[in-house]
């Protein structure tokens, strides 16, 4: 009888946990989901909600949750304001959020609230940095053309996706505007997707619709996208970008552009090319100039001919208004944009990317200075593998750095910094670039890396570098 009151109980609990679960969200069906964001599911709309804080109470985040999200210009500021807020006053525990690089404010990431979330970063940017190095947060060293397999494989399996997307059109689709990158493999595979609904954001093509009854609560919040850039460029990186375009860009190029202020400078020292094209995981302003000025044209590519790809973006409100109901722009997912193979096959295709610091023999870091993490493994070596295999042997992999820091200490040196990572191997590295010259290293022994590196390092340090040069490979550099 005891055991048989135990059993009664105990199913009594089942039930009531089970409808609690319900009340606060219902799960999808076989018969009443696909996962396909372009494909619109019948008789179903989101629930709108008035708040942000009102989403978050019925959609029952739970401790131990993981929860996606979207990032770069994109990053739901509000949702996650809303949803750090929650998840105090709930006192919920080890709730984990991965992301991409975010703009803004990343509440989440304080000191204070480090026992309800933990960050992971499958590339970081400075609002959660420091809680990376002080061991409040974590970071996945990944490959940007990767990302989409961490949950698709379930390595990963997030309950609640985050996302920002435009107001829907007349057949009730959204845009996920900005931001496609790993963002529609996440999700597909979420149990609960929550929108913030932004008449700001961009309405873009490609991969970025979604139909917004695959919402499950959405709510309309109205604010400017985050803007980042749109600063001239110092006369180092002007330096920078005029060798790269005179001597690395040919006409009909295709360009990848990683983040920073010195591939920015490199396009408006492209205003005398003509027919370059764009594939590139991410993109600014200056592609908006070069644009308008006719020299992108994008009629040289074999795939996508005509067209900009990118995977998302960051920049000013001019980048956001260019990028609005623009079918000259092709927003892709990023296994397929940054896909090395893809990636081959375009023409005379010329990455640019930019590093923290390189050692004599060309080693790269890109993500961290020693041991402090600073950002992540990005689309680098996405681009630079890509590049350097381009089937029509015009392809360049090109690396660019100022030759010292703002402290003028040489950003060329003997070795890495002690921990430092090794993003681009000394194996990858075809080209390195400063305002001091071009460095050519493909099939050059040691030595003649370190020759090439300490006739491109600043005037004050090479002398320095050669002795340690010297200590290092047994012999003297030569060209």
């Amino acid at each position: 009888m005891a055991a048989a009151l135990k059993r009664v109980a105990s199913l009594t609990r089942t039930l009531t946990a089970s409808r609690s679960t319900l009340s606060c969200h219902t799960s999808k069906s076989y018969f009443t989901y696909s996962p396909e964001p372009g494909m619109p599911i019948p008789d179903k709309q989101p629930i709108w909600t008035k708040t942000a804080d009102e989403a978050f109470q019925k959609a029952c985040v739970r401790s131990d949750d993981l929860v996606f999200a979207q990032g770069a210009a994109a990053t739901p500021l509000e949702l996650l304001r809303a949803l750090t807020d929650y998840g105090v006053s709930q006192n919920l525990e080890n709730v984990k959020i991965v992301h991409m690089h975010l703009e803004g404010e990343a509440p989440f990431a304080k000191p204070e609230v480090a026992k309800h979330f933990r960050s992971m970063s499958v590339f970081m940017g400075g609002n959660v940095r420091a809680a990376v190095n002080e061991g409040r947060a974590d970071s996945i060293p990944i490959f940007l053309h990767e990302i989409p397999k961490l949950f698709k494989e379930k390595i990963l399996q997030p309950r609640v996706a985050l996302i920002q997307v435009s107001a829907p059109d007349i057949r009730g689709y959204c845009s996920l505007g900005t931001s496609v990158d790993s963002v529609r493999s996440a999700l597909v595979n979420a149990e609960i997707i929550i929108a913030q609904v932004n008449t700001h954001m961009p309405r873009t093509f490609g991969d970025a619709l979604i139909h917004q009854s695959h919402f499950d609560y959405a709510v309309e919040h109205n604010v400017e996208l985050p803007v980042h850039g749109g600063k001239p460029p110092t006369k180092v990186e002007s330096q920078i970008g005029q060798l790269i375009a005179d001597n690395l860009v040919a006409d009909g190029a295709t360009l990848q552009m990683g983040i920073g202020s010195i591939p920015d400078a490199v396009l408006s020292a492209l205003g005398g090319h003509k027919d370059l094209g764009v594939h590139s995981e991410m993109f600014s302003d200056g592609v908006v100039d070069l644009v308008n000025k006719g020299c992108i044209t994008n009629n040289k590519k074999t795939r996508h001919q005509g067209r900009i790809v990118g995977s998302f973006c960051v920049g000013t409100k001019k980048l956001y208004d260019f990028m609005h109901n623009n079918p000259f722009i092709e927003m892709l997912v990023v296994d397929y944009v940054n896909d090395p193979h893809i990636i081959s096959l375009q023409p005379r295709m010329t990455a640019i990317n930019s590093c923290i610091e390189v050692d004599i023999t060309g080693q790269i870091c890109s993500d961290s200075i020693g041991t402090r993490m600073y950002s992540g493994f990005g689309g680098q070596v996405d681009f630079i593998r890509g590049a350097a295999m381009g089937k029509d042997g015009h392809g360049k992999a090109i690396i660019a750095l100022p030759s010292v820091t703002n402290k003028g200490v040489s950003k060329i040196q003997p070795v890495l910094k002690l921990g430092a990572g090794v993003v681009t191997s000394r194996a990858h590295v075809r080209y390195v670039v400063t305002e001091q010259g071009i460095a050519s290293l493909f099939g050059k022994t040691l030595r003649q890396r370190a020759h090439a590196l300490i006739n491109i390092a600043h005037p004050d340090h090479r002398e320095s570098l050669e002795k340690s040069a010297f200590e290092r490979l047994k012999c003297m550099p030569c060209p």
